[in-house]
């Protein structure tokens, strides 16, 4: 039997089959990635997007892990609130809801095309306009809406549809004044330009050249942003959070990005209150996996008053501290936004762990461009002094953790999309994996938990356990289904005998391809 390329898992069958097209062609794992990248701006535009930031985990086969921080950062100076487009809209999940602010004031520096162009650079070895080309491909002859696209156009479609820029691209043409609908095409002709000039001329075109002046003359009346923000965004090299949990270790985004910290904080709590005959699903379990994120969720809010930059990984991962936390949930009474996640591997050891996220988009979108600005100023989440009150020059702290374990020769790539969700559905996928003894796809599809000032309970437990979680929680939220909010965890694993796993998740409409 022939051996494989590798494999991808995405949040697109476009953006897989860009990353697939990438292996199959002899790329490796970082071509694959910088592929994907640019066709899920056209394919995943809410969640994708040129305008927006990230985090790339490399492991170079032999290497070791690096983290590549491309998130968005705030601007060298401010202006005075009431002179800036920034309002405030509500985007419902259905059994949940986000407060967002949008406009042009709302728009830190953007950091993708920087990561993505720095991190092919150095670890890709496919010409930067090959790999650009499907993406570009996607963006001219446009992309139909998948049914899982449809939900999120539909969650955000109070920005989408309020401004007159973003309109005209995702309005649907059979129901004026709605964002497009499920088998409806969206083109970006203008995107396809830009990625093309991009591949051609690299990184200066962007922060130094047409697209830095066109951002500092569209935003100079109502933004923050200017010239000298972009010509001086750099990429952040950093090396990665390393933890050993339950036998396996945990490489992760540090800080200043707050999710990989307080993922693994989740998963150092749930081997503290681990006990034999522990079983997935069952009442007890479930009961200690609920208390363990919401002293997650805790564990952020009481890092966010103190009013510190990052989260303090020291203190938060210290024993006694951890100690301290699950006492508390071991006796715990019983009566009591946009990101999109690619995981990748080749035959050669190569990974990549590539989240990327535009917040819910600016609302605005750049003229003769394609490109929406992210809304990061405007995200309550990645603003834990509050809006208008970050510092200027700042990384912005980010809950986005594209992250890799490794155990007894194995490596597993994974990350999520999500918000503050991000942290609940990583420490629930690894859990499953290193303690729960799952596989991939039993790791990634079963029925998730989230804390974030009330408990959200996806369907899927069985009755028992659901009305154990609703008797210790009062007011818990249950989903009828499974349900986008709980993540996207794409997923694939490296075994130690070559072979190759992986899950794409289903609520996500992701796609798992193996070359």
């Amino acid at each position: 039997m022939k051996k494989p390329r590798g494999a991808v898992a995405a949040g697109h069958p476009l953006t897989a089959q860009a990353a697939a097209e990438m292996l199959r062609a002899g790329g490796n794992a970082f071509d694959a990635a910088a592929a994907a990248f640019f066709t899920a701006c056209a394919a995943e535009p809410v969640l994708a997007s040129l305008g927006g930031g990230g985090f790339l985990l490399a492991a170079p086969a032999g290497g070791a892990p690096r983290v590549y921080d491309f998130f968005t950062h705030t601007p060298l100076a401010r202006r005075p609130p009431a002179r800036l487009d920034f309002e405030k809209v509500v985007v419902d999940f259905g059994s949940a809801r986000q407060i967002f602010h949008i406009g042009y004031g709302a728009a830190a520096a953007p950091g993708a095309v920087a990561g993505i162009l720095q991190a092919h650079t150095e670890h890709g070895r496919m010409p930067l306009r090959e790999v650009a080309a499907p993406g570009v491909g996607a963006a001219r002859a446009g992309v139909r809406v998948t049914a899982t696209q449809a939900a999120v156009f539909g969650f955000v479609e109070p920005i989408y549809v309020s401004r007159r820029s973003a309109r005209a691209l995702f309005e649907s043409p059979a129901a004026p004044g709605r964002v497009l609908r499920e088998g409806e095409a969206m083109r970006f002709p203008q995107l396809a330009d830009v990625v093309e000039t991009l591949a051609a001329e690299g990184r200066d075109f962007f922060y130094r050249g047409e697209i830095a002046s066109l951002i500092h003359r569209q935003l100079a009346d109502c933004g923050r942003l200017t010239r000298d923000d972009l010509a001086r965004y750099e990429v952040v090299l950093r090396k990665p959070l390393v933890r050993r949990c339950h036998g396996a270790t945990l490489f992760t985004n540090p800080p200043p990005a707050a999710g990989g910290v307080l993922a693994a904080f989740g998963i150092a709590l749930a081997e503290r209150c681990r006990r034999p005959g522990d079983a997935f699903g069952d009442a007890a379990t479930l009961l200690t996996m609920a208390g363990i994120l919401q002293a997650t969720r805790e564990a952020n809010v009481n890092a966010a008053a103190t009013g510190a930059a990052e989260v303090d990984n020291r203190r938060l991962l210290d024993g006694a501290l951890l100690d301290q936390y699950a006492a508390g949930i071991a006796g715990r009474a019983i009566a009591r936004t946009g990101t999109t996640h690619i995981s990748i591997v080749d035959a050669a050891g190569n990974a990549a762990a590539l989240t990327v996220t535009n917040g819910a988009g600016c609302g605005e979108v750049l003229p003769g461009t394609g490109i929406m600005l992210n809304n990061m100023l405007g995200e309550e989440d990645v603003n834990p002094r509050g809006l208008h009150r970050w510092r200027t020059g700042e990384r912005l702290s980010s809950m986005t953790a594209p992250t890799m374990i490794g155990s007894r020769g194995t490596l597993t790539v994974t990350g999520s999309g999500g918000s503050n969700r991000i942290r609940s559905a990583l420490v629930q996928v690894t859990v499953n994996l290193v303690h729960h003894g799952m596989d991939v796809e039993q790791a990634v599809r079963a029925p998730r938990l989230h804390y974030d000032d009330n408990l959200y309970i996806e369907s899927g437990f069985g009755d028992a356990a659901t009305k154990a979680l609703c008797g210790a929680w009062p007011g818990a939220v249950v989903f009828p289904d499974a349900n986008f909010f709980f993540g996207g965890a794409n997923t694939v694993q490296l075994d130690s005998a070559g072979r190759i796993h992986g899950c794409a998740d289903p609520r996500r409409g992701g796609v798992f391809t193996v070359v």
